[in-house]
């Protein structure tokens, strides 16, 4: 597969789908017929080749990642920055795949997951999707290539708390589909390769993954596109998928301490975004990064204006308080206050490494400048949410998502 693609990133197969007089889902889903399924062509060789206005959008992606990884917090702590990034990654991620709640919810989810407490199993489910891409993110700091296994442990985090838990890490040994008709491909949307081919791209995948002469950005949208071809599991591919992203940016060395929230401006317009495969698979890779590129570029933009806003309202807390001393247990909460919005004494104790005696007072100060609020009233065990945070996020990603 050497050489300039100027044809299409792969060739269909017809294939027989047996009619099922017994199955449910009434005429439609019993009857037989043939059926197009989409093999991918290899890309670990391919010499890719982008036309200018492609070339021209990479590089304002590139000039955004590098403002956005360059800037460093007055107050939060990078890694605090980065979660409240990642989350707002993570529940755009889901949301395109039908799994939408709050941030407050998810931040209620995951405080009383650790309290081993949460029944909220979509936000649960969404909580995984929050590891899978911390996870991918891990892996993309870590030295050596890439695989297809460790692909699979993401896939696996990430449906360890939903109903699918079954199917976690496997790689599909059945034909799947995109369509609204989950009993036939026949009329489905997008049928991926049979399972025969999907180890061997997977693979591949895997080695283009490990190359080093391409744009990072350009690397990150072929190979989450062409992931998305493959379509490797049963359910969880488009979340996989866009956590492979986080893995491309974080080895290249483009993105080493944020990741944008890339999914937040895909999801603004999941049509433009679904079409874009198709661009992809048809052999026009400049239109595909060329779309992939302006949404990274924007998501770097307010991902910066979102540190800005979460600076501005730390440092109003840190008025409301009167200044702490650098070194006070209050101000080290307060920096880290943006990774963990719901907090226990435990919790804050464990997140700024000082005595539960010092995070119990700091959060009482806190308390008493209305920074958080108490979610229960009870003795022992009582927990607090910081709702300006919150209410700052979801803005955030409502404003994105609007467009």
């Amino acid at each position: 597969m050497n050489g300039v693609l100027l044809e299409p990133l792969g060739r269909h197969e017809k294939h027989l789908w047996e009619a099922r007089p017994g199955a449910e889902g009434g005429r439609k889903a019993r009857r037989g017929g043939t059926y197009e399924a989409f093999v991918p062509a290899e890309i670990a060789e391919c010499r890719f080749v982008l036309d200018d206005g492609a070339v021209t959008q990479i590089a304002s992606a590139t000039k955004a990642l590098a403002r956005l990884n360059g800037a460093s917090p007055h107050t939060a702590s990078l890694g605090a920055l980065a979660d409240v990034l990642m989350r707002s990654e993570s529940v755009a991620s889901s949301w395109i795949e039908g799994l939408e709640v709050s941030q407050r919810r998810l931040a209620r989810a995951a405080f009383a997951a650790a309290e081993g407490s949460s029944r909220d199993s979509k936000a649960l489910e969404i909580l995984g999707n929050v590891e899978a891409m911390r996870q991918a993110t891990e892996l993309g700091a870590s030295e050596g290539a890439i695989s297809v296994e460790h692909l699979r442990e993401i896939h696996r985090t990430l449906l360890r708390r939903s109903s699918d838990r079954r199917i976690a890490g496997v790689i599909r040994d059945r034909q799947n589909w995109i369509g609204t008709n989950p009993y036939t491909p026949l009329d489905a949307d997008y049928i991926p390769p049979p399972p025969q081919y999907v180890e061997p791209l997977f693979e591949d995948l895997c080695r283009f993954v490990a190359r080093d002469d391409l744009a990072p950005v350009a690397q990150a949208a072929i190979a989450h596109a062409q992931f998305e071809n493959i379509h490797p599991f049963m359910d969880g591919n488009g979340r996989v998928g866009r956590a492979l992203i986080h893995v491309v940016l974080r080895r290249t060395g483009e993105a080493p301490k944020y990741v944008p929230p890339i999914s937040l401006v895909l999801a603004a317009a999941p049509k433009a975004y679904v079409a874009g495969f198709g661009e992809y698979s048809g052999g026009d890779v400049s239109s595909w990064c060329e779309h992939f590129s302006s949404a990274t570029e924007r998501a770097a933009i307010e991902a910066e204006r979102m540190g800005s806003q979460i600076d501005e309202l730390q440092e109003d807390w840190l008025g409301r308080l009167g200044s702490p001393r650098a070194d006070a247990a209050v101000r080290r909460l307060i920096a880290e206050l943006p990774s963990q919005p719901v907090l226990s004494v435990a919790t804050g104790s464990h997140l700024i490494g000082r005595s539960g005696e010092a995070a119990r007072n700091a959060l009482l100060q806190m308390e008493t400048a209305g920074i958080v609020q108490p979610l229960n009233e009870r003795k022992w065990g009582r927990a607090w949410e910081c709702r300006e945070l919150l209410e700052l996020t979801e803005e955030f990603e409502q404003s994105v998502r609007a467009g």
